[in-house]
């Protein structure tokens, strides 16, 4: 990966406490994957910001590198990768997302 390419993923979580790289915008998800991350954060009323991978290739392939995870979404707290769909749905049905976000 190029340095650029890592600058610009690393100010993009350094500037975002909760960051959701997905295909698609929160409001209109491209992907069911991405719905479904989207939606967990929704119920919880998380504040997050979405990153559209589709308009950017560059960072829909790099994130893959940066992260060590094959696919999208994925699931940014406080500059630490949690996980992808299945990862964050885990999380959240055994109650650690919302402790992990530190919501009562």
């Amino acid at each position: 990966m190029n340095e650029n390419l890592k600058k610009k993923i690393e100010n993009i979580i350094e500037n975002n406490d909760v960051c959701l790289f997905m295909k698609g915008t929160p409001e209109v998800p491209q992907c069911g994957f991405s719905l479904a991350v989207s939606n967990v954060l929704k119920h919880l009323k998380v504040d997050f910001k979405g990153i559209n991978v589709l308009e950017d290739n560059e960072i829909r392939e790099g994130i893959k590198e940066y992260s060590d995870w094959p696919t999208i979404p994925q699931l940014y707290y406080k500059k630490k990768f949690l996980g992808g769909c299945d990862i964050v749905k885990e999380m959240f049905e055994k109650g650690e997302l919302q402790k992990t976000l530190n919501i009562k």
